[in-house]
């Protein structure tokens, strides 16, 4: 039997990939799309599970440190949340699936106040694939809290972006060199 592997899908929401997302990286992120959607089906059809880990701000929290940082981004309840293009309807057709959930999130890292650890390691999975954005932020703290919890790390880069070219080469970097990451 194959052992379990999860694929996290980080904050892949019209707000951080739309055009008029309040926090874009814009075409690079829309070009990951069809990848991300592709990767998300055959995990699903290999009965292996598929994670999104999702942004979540209240807007002028003065007690949250990204407020001082960007403006207001994936605001509960709101457009710029829902998750980008097919995603939306990929997850909508999938969220009733045992294997398949997505979760609040409200720093960088997936694994920062959450369950996230908790839930890999009751399911036996020691393997992670990351896909999402921005690849030099919350891909990148999730890849190191990965990394200082023990799991093995795949980085797709065909299914990551970030805000500039320089930082998404320079997190691919850091994955191979720093973490000892698999960048596929």
């Amino acid at each position: 039997m194959k052992e379990p592997e999860a694929l996290l899908i980080i904050d892949y929401t019209n707000d951080f990939v739309a055009d008029d997302g309040a926090l874009t990286v814009g075409e690079p992120g829309q070009k990951i799309a069809p990848y991300i959607i592709d990767l998300a089906q055959k995990f699903n059809e290999n009965n292996q599970w598929v994670i999104l880990p999702t942004d979540l701000h209240k807007k002028n929290d003065q007690y949250h440190p990204e407020t001082k940082l960007f403006p207001p981004h994936n605001l509960a309840k709101t457009w710029g949340r829902a998750f980008y293009g097919d995603l939306q309807e990929w997850f909508d057709k999938h969220q009733n699936d045992e294997k398949v959930y997505m979760y609040d999130k409200s720093r960088y890292s997936s694994f920062a106040g959450t369950d996230l650890d908790l839930k890999l390691r009751e399911r036996n999975i020691k393997k992670i694939h990351l896909v999402g954005v921005c690849t030099d932020i919350c891909v990148l703290h999730t890849a190191i809290s990965a990394y200082n919890l023990g799991y093995e790390v795949i980085i797709h880069e065909k299914g990551v972006a970030a805000l500039t070219t320089s930082g998404n080469e320079w997190a691919i970097n850091h994955f191979k060199n720093c973490l000892g990451a698999t960048v596929v």
